[in-house]
């Protein structure tokens, strides 16, 4: 089996479990959500062992650092392998998921469409004008 020492980087986000698709990945980096060195690049851009990349996934953002390459997606601790995560990145995510510990949004609990108790729930909350 030869070394793979190049990926596309769509591929290597989604094999990493940042996107759940490949279509997501691909959508993330055409609109810049994705950085490679600090810079807007194509879905089809190659991924080399050794690149830093910032990663806002929607839910979080991330700053890793390129371990190793895979173009499958496999078990969740396999794809954390493929990456390691900057010490002021880990620093950052945690201080915002104590910050939603916290305070939570007021209409997070509420799915779909508000009813209109949930609205004024929320009116008094303060969450809707």
């Amino acid at each position: 089996m030869n070394e793979m020492t190049t990926v596309r980087l769509d591929k290597w986000l989604w094999a990493a479990r940042f996107f759940k698709t490949r279509s997501l990945a691909s959508e993330a980096v055409d609109t810049g959500k994705v950085k490679v060195g600090g810079e807007r690049v194509k879905p089809a851009r190659s991924v080399r062992v050794g690149d830093e990349l910032a990663i806002d996934n929607g839910a979080e953002t991330w700053e890793v650092a390129v371990l190793g390459l895979s173009d499958k997606r496999g078990a969740a601790p396999v794809a954390r392998l493929l990456y390691e995560e900057t010490p002021a990145s880990i620093a950052r995510r945690e201080q915002l998921a104590e910050e939603r510990k916290l305070f939570r949004e007021p209409g997070t609990t509420i799915k779909g469409r508000p009813t209109k108790r949930d609205r004024r729930q929320l009116s008094k909350a303060g969450g809707l004008d």
